[in-house]
């Protein structure tokens, strides 16, 4: 088991969470935008998170064991994190671009 320098571990923590929060900004903007309602809006959400894991491993050169402790730091940790600030946005691009 290798030895984490826990103040780069942080920071590399960091990036995911913003990362995440950045890209459920996006998903949410975007699937407003293009008039997703229902369950379809959170199926953009998975998806959106899903592309975010994978783009975040792929930066990472796939090595995850590098860079975190497990696996679970790049693609599950702060999956539901971002999901407020999804559906904020997702409705409030929905809104300006169908309602109003």
């Amino acid at each position: 088991m290798p030895t984490f320098n826990a103040e780069n571990l942080q920071s590399n923590m960091k990036v995911v969470y913003y990362c995440r929060t950045f890209m459920s900004i996006i998903g949410g903007v975007i699937a407003g935008i293009c008039g997703f309602t229902g369950l379809m809006g959170f199926v953009v959400y998975v998806l959106v998170m899903a592309i975010t894991s994978v783009c975040l491993t792929a930066r990472a050169g796939f090595s995850i064991h590098s860079y975190f402790d497990s696996w679970n730091r790049v693609l599950l940790d702060g999956f539901l994190g971002g999901l407020l600030s999804f559906v904020l946005f997702w409705t409030f691009a929905y809104d300006i671009v169908h309602i109003f």
